[in-house]
């Protein structure tokens, strides 16, 4: 067991996913699906095995242990990881390719939530595989983004540069090395705890509300009429905000509008990490009122689901449309939901989404959910996008320095939190839009010449870079398929989801001298 707990984290997360693997081969077999059981059981029979002994060959050999460590750790396992847990997959399912199954399992691991085949190929047991590793990839998110991504300042946390957040009265403050002095929470210095010892510690707290958080939701949507694997696979995808659906949309599903109420709640964990274990030392607010992602959060989703409502009202007003007042109730929680939806980044529809299209005849407004899902949902949560705090950001600078046009000499309040978004924040901020912007055009150009037009491309990248699967099947008027793409553009969008997950920062400090000096 010692040597367990030792061994590296990738074979730490080899065992995990082939323990994960006895999950669908018991639901197999309660099905009368044999073949699909021994594929998966046998499959985590050998990957157990495996790390069992690279477990034990790694135990001796703690050097490279440290945060810059499992951040490449962390990269290889969205890349190389999706190899083991396709490999049942693949076994499982007639005429496919290991190709196919893997890119299928980084969909799922990132929490993209994009598929290749249709929900009526796919057994039970196969959906709730997806949907399983869809959750296990967005609590390994949350894990790692305090755990190795806030040492690092990184994953969000570098909005904060030296320590502008505020944190409890408990915590030791110690000063850092950072430009422009301060302090700084416990956390974000290196040196505090040995980085799999905040792994494991963070594994323990996250579990408990991450595990409870999903079963309480299963069995409210139980409750509500859903059927009982498509409730325990919605209700895995709304906490790791993947998206993942046996039944392809929400709205097939049986829970309707009380269902879509109970994920609605359950959704807004994804704006900010405050609201889980762990995380009331990321606060950039002492009070939760004052929660800059939570404000900003509420601001868009009403704000949306009123263009989106007098969008089409107006629309119907033009064709003399009869209007009942429980369509116009439909269509403002269809457009109220789905904007919360993919401002976390699930990519869930609601049921009602069509209400308002049927209503007023107009198209899907795809360029105003794409916005949403670039924007993203809080830090250190298992949505993916720009994040909420980095705008907010910007929001405060560009506020400021239009202030600024009036008032030269104005003097700035709000605390030092405030004052450092406003500057240093709003700079890193900046810093990555612009390279998430210039990632997304080098994707698109990517997929452009492998062969994809502009509009499908400009689609899929976004969706596969924001971690926003199901995006491109409700973003245009003529619903794109993943499976319709060849092989090169495929494999393009599929490192696009890992850039998406893992941010462009991190990446592009693994390829930083000084990030490996020392």
């Amino acid at each position: 067991m010692r040597a367990l707990t030792e061994a590296p984290l990738f074979v730490v997360l080899i065992a995990i996913g082939a323990l994960a693997m006895q999950v669908p081969a018991i639901h197999a077999v309660m099905g009368g699906h044999y073949a699909v059981a021994r594929s998966f059981f046998y499959s985590g029979i050998l990957f157990l095995g495996l790390s069992l002994l690279l477990g034990l060959a790694g135990a001796a050999n703690a050097e490279g242990r440290t945060s810059r460590a499992h951040l490449v750790t962390m990269l290889a396992s969205f890349l190389l990881l999706p190899l083991e847990l396709a490999t049942p997959f693949y076994l499982a399912v007639p005429d496919t390719t290991l190709f196919r199954s893997w890119w299928e399992m980084v969909s799922c691991l990132t929490t993209t939530g994009a598929t290749l085949y249709d929900p009526e190929r796919l057994i039970g047991s196969l959906h709730l595989w997806r949907a399983l590793i869809g959750w296990l990839g967005g609590y390994f998110i949350l894990v790692m983004a305090i755990a190795v991504l806030a040492p690092l300042r990184l994953g969000g946390f570098e909005i904060f540069g030296s320590g502008a957040a505020t944190h409890s009265a408990n915590l030791r403050a110690d000063p850092v090395r950072a430009v422009g002095g301060g302090e700084a929470p416990t956390f974000f210095t290196d040196d505090i705890a040995e980085p799999g010892e905040r792994i494991r510690h963070f594994a323990r707290v996250l579990l408990p509300a991450y595990a409870g958080l999903t079963a309480v939701l299963w069995l409210l949507l139980v409750t509500v009429g859903e059927d009982g694997l498509v409730a325990l696979c919605h209700a895995m995808s709304t906490l790791s905000t993947s998206g993942i659906s046996p039944l392809g949309t929400l709205g097939r599903g049986e829970g309707g509008i009380p269902g879509e109420m109970f994920i609605f709640l359950f959704l807004i964990p994804a704006l900010s990490r405050r609201l889980w274990p762990g995380g009331g030392e990321l606060r950039a607010s002492a009070r939760l009122r004052d929660d800059p992602e939570l404000r900003l959060a509420a601001v868009l989703v009403l704000l949306v689901t009123q263009v989106l409502f007098m969008r089409h009202w107006l629309a119907a007003l033009e064709i003399d449309t009869p209007v009942a007042p429980g369509q116009v109730l439909r269509s403002v929680w269809g457009g109220l939901f789905t904007s919360l939806s993919f401002l976390t980044t699930t990519g869930f529809a609601s049921g009602s989404w069509n209400e308002a299209r049927t209503w007023s005849g107009l198209g899907t407004p795809g360029l105003i959910l794409a916005g949403l899902a670039v924007t993203g949902g809080g830090i250190a949560t298992t949505a993916g996008g720009i994040r909420l705090l980095r705008i907010y950001a910007l929001l405060r600078h560009g506020e400021r320095e239009l202030v600024r046009l009036v008032h030269p000499a104005a003097v700035h309040g709000g605390g030092p939190t405030a004052r450092w978004l406003r500057r240093q924040g709003a700079y890193t901020a900046w810093i990555f839009f612009m390279l998430f912007m210039l990632s997304g055009a080098v994707i698109m150009a990517a997929v452009s010449l492998a062969g994809m037009r502009f509009e499908p491309g400009a689609v899929m990248t976004i969706a596969a870079l924001s971690n926003t699967g199901p995006l491109a099947a409700i973003a245009l008027d003529t619903p794109l398929r993943w499976s319709e793409l060849d092989a090169g553009p495929q494999f393009i969008l599929a490192l696009a989801m890992v850039l998406g997950r893992l941010e462009t920062l991190a990446i592009v400090a693994l390829f930083n001298p000084d990030f490996w000096r020392g």
